[in-house]
């Protein structure tokens, strides 16, 4: 969807809208930076308790079970995001950000503490950057949705495949590469989605409120992807 997003904002303002597509697109952020500090609260405290590691050793099929929470979480959130209440999609993006943190706290035992951060710093800074173009551009990036999920699609294959068969070094070099070029397209693609939900659900106070949770957990969802792609492709791991 392409339209001006100024005029918009004005015309709304003038049916009495108070929100701007400014406020709404930073409200949308600030979702997402939530998700990002619980997630990564969680998963600091659980690796500098041990928690993680001893949850592991005494119950090692946790790691499963939290994948296919994770995956109810968010199929919920896609298929029944007009049916639930405000409420309850805050709750799913909140339990999903806790449930994240587990499984990033494993990384903290497989990269060197320094790595990680300087991985995190990068991360920031490509997202900021894709996220900006997605946000100014005039262009119109719903026809690179094809290309985008037909990329999202190998790396999950792939992903089950190398579980049964180890990867190449270098062919899994490749795949990050990958992973990473999907995500930071991924990561301009729906900040651009922002606005269009924003006009989509105008005049539906509770639908934009959902629509703005949404929007966070998919941008969510592309800086943590977009952070382990990274953390594979340049970060030191622990001998």
């Amino acid at each position: 969807m392409s339209f001006d997003p100024y005029e918009f904002d004005r015309s709304m303002m003038q049916e009495g809208q108070l929100e701007t597509i400014g406020q709404y697109t930073a409200k949308t952020f600030l979702w997402m930076v939530l998700g990002l500090m619980i997630t990564f609260g969680i998963a600091v405290a659980g690796w500098m308790t041990n928690f993680t590691y001893y949850t592991l050793i005494y119950f090692p099929a946790v790691q499963l079970v939290v994948l296919v929470a994770t995956l109810i979480l968010s199929y919920t959130m896609a298929a029944r995001i007009e049916r639930m209440s405000v409420g309850s999609a805050k709750a799913i993006f909140v339990a999903f950000s806790i449930l994240f943190g587990f499984t990033i706290s494993i990384y903290f035992y497989l990269y060197r503490l320094e790595s990680i951060v300087l991985v995190f710093l990068a991360t920031a800074v490509y997202f900021a950057v894709l996220a900006a173009y997605g946000y100014l551009t005039q262009r119109d990036l719903s026809r690179i949705g094809g290309i985008l999920f037909s990329g999202l699609i190998f790396l999950i294959v792939f992903a089950v495949i190398s579980v049964f068969i180890p990867a190449f070094t270098a062919l899994d070099r490749m795949v990050c590469l990958l992973g990473i070029a999907v995500f930071l397209g991924y990561t301009a693609y729906n900040t651009q989605k922002i606005k269009a939900y924003y006009q989509y659900y105008a005049g539906y106070p509770d639908m934009l409120e959902k629509a703005s949770i949404f929007s966070a957990l998919q941008l969510y969802l592309d800086f943590l992807n977009l952070f382990l792609y990274l953390l594979r492709f340049l970060g030191n791991r622990k001998n």
